[in-house]
């Protein structure tokens, strides 16, 4: 009897290199040329020429396409890719003009739930593909008259065995700008902040991507959170978003500022230690100028 992880392993591959699409029952195979194949509109999964599509064009060019690719009529002439992408792609690489097809007539909704499932199961979809791709498949199947948020949440996770609650939590990362969901992809940002990060508005957003280019620190849940606090009480300000990422946690932790950011007041001639002249003495009359009131009045703006 074959382990349940050997089964896995045959079953990813077959994946990668052929799909999992199906024809139903009284469905007729096409060729069609690839030139009149077209990706679908707002497709959320990448097609990388990476290591596992060259594996696929040379299976293509050894064994042709083994599963055909779903597409459906466009208005403007040729066919829309709904199931097939990544074997489109292998055709063009492998110098095959045609590819075999199933054409459906399907509506936009239709469409992009088969459009999701086909995709969804495979094992590297990043955060910000299956983000993106549960929203449009929420979307649709809201469209379609699915019965109230909870249920549509937890059908369509089914395809990926995903709970509700964890398709809810994607859809949430759709809501980031996405220099932010790069972060994510990355994991330079874990996930947990950037759902409670999403609730930003997109301005605020843009002043958190700012102050990370300019410091290089990124943000954990405890300051997400503070982040998310101060935009839903309608006080968050671009000063305080770099205060929150330089500002140590639990306590008066040293201040990280970027020497990028630092070099950009000074002439490129100025030496390090004309600099730190410069900023000392800049501190040193703040000082004499400002009472301890007022300095930390002055901090709680920064």
């Amino acid at each position: 009897m074959k382990s349940k992880s050997a089964q896995k392993v045959k079953l990813t591959s077959y994946d990668d290199l052929f799909g999992t699409s199906e024809a139903q029952s009284g469905e007729t195979v096409t060729s069609v040329p690839v030139s009149q194949l077209h990706p679908f509109k707002g497709h959320p999964f990448r097609v990388a020429d990476d290591e596992k599509m060259q594996e696929t064009v040379e299976s293509v060019k050894q064994h042709g396409v083994l599963v055909p690719g779903i597409v459906r009529t466009r208005p403007e002439g040729g066919y829309e890719v709904i199931s097939g992408h990544r074997r489109r792609r292998a055709c063009e690489l492998a110098g095959i003009m045609e590819m075999p097809v199933i054409i459906r007539e399907l509506d936009d909704d239709a469409a992009t739930v088969i459009m999701v499932d086909a995709n969804i199961q495979r094992e590297d979809v990043l955060p910000s593909e299956k983000a993106k791709a549960y929203k449009m498949k929420y979307e649709a199947m809201k469209h379609q008259g699915s019965k109230g948020d909870k249920f549509t949440a937890d059908t369509v996770g089914e395809a990926a065995g995903d709970s509700g609650r964890t398709v809810q939590r994607y859809i949430r990362l759709a809501e980031l700008v996405e220099e932010l969901l790069d972060y994510v992809d990355a994991k330079k940002i874990p996930m947990v902040a950037g759902e409670i990060l999403s609730y930003l508005k997109p301005e605020e957003q843009r002043w958190l991507v700012d102050a990370v280019q300019n410091s290089g620190i990124f943000p954990s849940k405890a300051q997400a959170e503070k982040l998310k606090e101060s935009s839903r009480m309608g006080e968050l300000t671009e000063g305080m978003v770099y205060a929150a990422l330089v500002r140590k946690e639990g306590g008066n932790g040293g201040v990280t500022i970027s020497a990028k950011k630092i070099h950009s007041y000074f002439p490129p001639a100025y030496t390090k230690s004309q600099i730190e002249e410069v900023i000392y003495s800049l501190l040193e009359e703040w000082k004499q100028n400002y009472g301890e009131e007022e300095r930390e009045d002055a901090e709680n703006t920064v």
